[in-house]
C-alpha cells in the first residue's frame, strides 16, 4: 500500500489556492450540476405540465434522467482514454448544455423527457469525471480533500435542486431554469482548457463492455420503473427483477475480460468490492429525502417550504461533515470513520423512526432536523475516505481511472435503488402515513447498518492485501 505523503493533512487553503482552485472548482461544478438536476425538474414539472401538458408522462422525468446518468458513468474511463481530461470534460459539458436547451425550448412533454435523457447523459459523464479526473488534476496528497469536495456536491445539489426549481416555478419561469443550467455548462466548458491538464489519450482502447452495459442499464430501468409503479407488489417485483439483473451483471463481469469495474473488484481478498458496497449502502440512505417532506407536511403540519428544508437536512449534514472529516490522516482513525459512518446513518434513521407521531407537537418536529443532520453526518464521515481508498487501490493508471469513475456509477445506481425501495416501503403503510414513515425509516436503518459490516471487511482486507500493481 502507498504510504501517506505526510502525517499532517493538507489544508483546504492548498486545494483552493491559486495552483489548484480552477481545476477543483470545475470538477466540483461538474458533479454539482448533475446532482442539482436530479431534483430540479421535479420542482419545475407541475408548472411545465400546466404549460405544455403531458401529465401522463409526469412520473418518467426522474426515471429517464437516472437511467441515462448511470449509463454515462460507465463510459467515463473509456472516454478519458480516448479524449483525455479536457476533451472528455468538453463533451460532458456540451452534452449537458444541449440537453438543457432542449428542455428549455420543449413544446410538448415527450421533447422535454428526451431533453432530460440527454441531460442525464451529460450529468453522468460529469459526475464520473469528477471522481476520475481527481487523480490527474490534483496531487495525491489532495485526493481526500478533492473527493470530499466532489461528494459534498451531491449533498449540496440535493438541497439546491428543489429550492432553485421551486423559485423558478413560483414565478412561472421554468424554461429559464434550464437556460441557467445551459449557461453554467457553457461557462465551465470555456474554463476547462485553461484549468485542467490534458491527460493521456490515444492509447490502446479496450472495446466497450456491451453486455455489462446492457445488464446495468436494464437493472437501472427496472428499479426506476418500480419507483413509479402503483402497488407494493408491483414495486417489489420490479425491485426483484432489478436485483436479479445486478446479480447477472456481477456474474458476467467475473468471467469477462471486458468490464465496467476494475479487475481487482472480483479478485478474492480484494477490498474493492467491500469499499463499493459500503459506498452503495451510504448512498442508498440518501433516498429517504424523497419522502421526508411528505412526512413533514402530513405528520408535523409543516408548510411546504419548511418541509422541503427539513427534507434537505440529511444532505446538509452529509456535505458539512465530510468537509471536516477529510482532515483525518491516521490510518486507524480513517478505518474507524469508515465503520462509524454507516452506524451513525442507521442510528439517525432509527431515532427518526421512533420520533414519528401523528400530529407531532412543535417541540418534537424541531428535533427532527438535527436528527436527520446527524444521519447525514454519517455519510460525510465515511464517504471521502472510502472514495480515496477506491482510487488508491491500484497503481495502474487505467485501472485506477476505471475504479474512480465507478464511484459515480455506484452512487447513482444506489440512489435509484433506494428511491424505489423507499416508495415500496411507503406504500406498505397503506392509508396510515405514520406506518409508512416508520416502515421506511426502520427499513432503511436496517439496510444502512449493514454498511458497518462491509466497511469492517474493507478495513480487514486492506490490511492484508497489498496494492495492485500494473501487469
Amino acid at each position: 500500500m502507498n504510504a501517506p505523503a505526510a502525517s499532517v493533512s493538507p489544508s483546504w487553503r492548498e486545494l483552493l489556492g491559486p495552483e489548484h482552485a480552477g481545476a477543483a472548482i470545475v470538477l466540483a461544478i461538474g458533479v454539482l450540476v448533475g446532482a442539482v438536476n436530479i431534483y430540479l425538474a421535479a420542482s419545475l414539472l407541475p408548472t411545465a405540465v400546466a404549460d405544455i401538458g403531458g401529465a401522463g408522462f409526469y412520473a418518467w422525468n426522474m426515471t429517464i434522467y437516472l437511467v441515462a446518468m448511470v449509463i454515462a458513468t460507465m463510459l467515463v474511463s473509456r472516454l478519458l482514454g480516448r479524449a483525455g481530461n479536457v476533451g472528455a470534460y468538453l463533451l460532458g459539458f456540451g452534452v449537458f448544455l444541449v440537453g438543457s436547451l432542449a428542455c428549455a425550448v420543449s413544446p410538448v412533454m415527450p421533447v422535454l423527457l428526451a431533453g432530460r435523457g440527454v441531460q442525464g447523459l451529460g450529468a453522468g459523464l460529469l459526475s464520473g469525471l469528477g471522481f476520475a479526473a481527481v487523480r490527474a488534476a490534483l496531487p495525491q496528497r489532495l485526493w481526500t480533500r478533492g473527493n470530499a469536495l466532489m461528494s459534498a456536491m451531491y449533498g449540496v445539489g440535493n438541497f439546491v435542486g428543489p429550492a432553485l426549481g421551486g423559485l423558478f416555478a413560483q414565478f412561472g419561469g421554468w424554461r429559464l431554469a434550464f437556460v441557467l443550467m445551459a449557461v453554467i455548462a457553457a461557462v465551465c466548458g470555456l474554463l476547462v482548457p485553461r484549468v485542467l491538464p490534458g491527460g493521456e489519450r490515444g492509447g490502446p482502447q479496450a472495446p466497450v463492455p456491451v453486455v455489462s452495459l446492457l445488464l446495468v442499464t436494464a437493472a437501472s430501468a427496472a428499479v426506476s420503473v418500480a419507483g413509479v409503479l402503483s402497488g407494493t407488489a408491483a414495486m417489489a417485483a420490479g425491485i426483484a427483477v432489478a436485483l436479479l439483473l445486478v446479480a447477472a451483471f456481477v456474474a458476467h463481469e467475473r468471467r469477462s475480460e471486458l468490464r465496467v469495474f476494475p479487475r481487482a473488484t472480483y479478485r478474492p481478498g480484494s477490498p474493492l468490492k467491500w469499499l463499493y458496497l459500503t459506498l452503495a449502502l451510504l448512498s442508498f440512505g440518501v433516498a429517504v429525502e424523497s419522502f421526508l417532506p411528505l412526512f413533514g407536511q402530513r405528520l408535523g403540519g409543516l408548510a411546504p417550504v419548511a418541509a422541503g428544508l427539513f427534507g434537505a437536512a440529511i444532505s446538509v449534514g452529509w456535505s458539512a461533515t465530510q468537509l471536516v472529516s477529510a482532515s483525518a490522516v491516521k490510518e486507524r482513525t480513517i478505518g474507524l470513520l469508515r465503520i462509524a459512518g454507516p452506524l451513525l446513518l442507521a442510528f439517525g434513521l432509527l431515532v427518526q423512526g421512533l420520533m414519528q407521531r401523528q400530529d407531532a407537537p412543535v417541540w418534537l418536529v424541531l428535533c427532527w432536523v438535527p436528527v436527520m443532520f446527524i444521519a447525514g453526518a454519517g455519510i460525510g464521515l465515511a464517504y471521502p475516505h472510502l472514495s480515496v481508498a477506491v482510487m488508491s487501490s491500484t497503481q495502474d493508471p487505467e485501472e485506477g481511472g476505471r475504479a474512480a469513475a465507478a464511484i459515480a456509477t455506484v452512487t447513482s445506481l444506489s440512489i435509484a435503488f433506494g428511491t424505489a425501495v423507499a416508495g415500496a416501503l411507503v406504500n406498505l403503510g397503506g392509508e396510515s402515513m405514520l406506518d409508512s414513515a416508520r416502515y421506511m425509516l426502520f427499513g432503511f436503518a436496517i439496510v444502512c447498518a449493514i454498511g458497518a459490516l462491509t466497511a469492517r471487511a474493507a478495513n480487514r482486507t486492506s490490511h492484508s492485501t497489498p496494492a495492485d500493481h500494473p501487469s
